[in-house]
């Protein structure tokens, strides 16, 4: 009879789910070029604006309670244009176009919210499900070579760091995913 709660099979499934993230993972493709140009710009959401109106017209609204009609559709529509300012703040944030020239043949752009890379840093180009960039010695742009294992072992971790942000379900599973993106993505 089946039984979850039994160690053996515990075990044998998170043995199972190891490998099957292993193989998910070697998936990322890692090379090596110069960054040549960098545009900054931003990234807003717009769901987070209207999301910042409608919550802001609720508290509006309900602050208003008890208030004559006309004072609960001024506040409701105060409290929404407020929430949608806020709403905007908060989801306007600084993006980074970085164009890099790989192998001294071709050129690819990746936008990207890491800040601090300049025209002529050496880099560490990451492809698969997800893109990162990662500052690397410039040995690796002066003799090119294959990536080693532990840039490609870099490079799965922080593609398995996305894949478990994007997962996130709590909002305790969301900052503990977000954490390890920011420390196996950077450089």
């Amino acid at each position: 009879m089946f039984n979850p709660s039994r160690p053996a099979i515990r075990y044998a499934a998170a043995l199972v789910l190891c490998a099957a993230g292993a193989a998910l993972a070697q998936s990322s493709n890692v090379s090596y070029g110069r960054i040549t140009a960098v545009t900054q710009g931003s990234a807003s959401a717009g769901n987070a604006q209207t999301g910042g109106a409608v919550v802001g017209g609720a508290l509006g609204l309900i602050s208003g309670s008890g208030q004559s009609s006309s004072n609960q559709a001024l506040r409701t529509i105060g409290g929404a244009a407020a929430g949608r300012r806020v709403g905007a703040m908060a989801s306007s944030r600084p993006t980074f176009e970085y164009t890099v020239l790989l192998g001294g043949t071709s050129t690819i752009r990746i936008v990207t919210d890491e800040a601090g890379m300049r025209v002529g840093d050496c880099v560490s180009v990451e492809r698969g499900n997800f893109n990162n960039l990662r500052l690397v010695d410039d040995a690796r742009c002066d003799r090119p070579a294959p990536p080693t294992p532990a840039a490609v072992s870099e490079a799965n971790a922080c593609q398995q760091a996305k894949e478990a942000l994007l997962r996130a379900d709590t909002d305790a599973d969301f900052d503990r995913a977000e954490r390890r993106v920011r420390l196996l993505c950077a450089d």
